[in-house]
């Protein structure tokens, strides 16, 4: 069996976030569906989005400017996970969770950010 890429690897963990992502936000209150969920959605594909534009792109100031983005748009939306735990919309262990994964993730992306900039220099 061939071994997973470090790529596809993190697209998982990505897809994951994405999905933990929406199953958190449809405990959110109806009066949020314009604020916090679209807010929280939103950052959470924008992580998938753009680190997959990013993987296509040819250049490499390119590609490190999908992942920073990517990176941004994933400590954006674990900011709407902490605000929605304030706010008792989830629960601390939901939080936990999406906290896990988001460590995880950030790890790679900005691991991956710091290699492309050494071989820009």
């Amino acid at each position: 069996m061939k071994e997973e890429s470090f790529h596809d690897a993190l697209k998982r963990y990505i897809h994951r976030y994405v999905l933990l992502t929406y199953k958190h936000t449809e405990k959110y209150p109806k009066h949020e569906l314009y604020g916090l969920v679209l807010q929280d959605r939103r950052a959470g594909v924008s992580v998938m989005l753009n680190y997959v534009e990013g993987y296509a792109r040819g250049k490499l100031g390119q590609i490190n400017n999908q992942y920073e983005t990517a990176f941004a748009s994933l400590k954006e939306s674990i900011y709407c996970r902490y605000l929605a735990r304030e706010l008792n919309y989830i629960l601390d262990i939901d939080y936990q969770e999406a906290l896990a994964l988001k460590e995880k993730i950030g790890s790679m992306l900005y691991g991956t950010i710091e290699g492309i900039k050494k071989k820009i220099k």
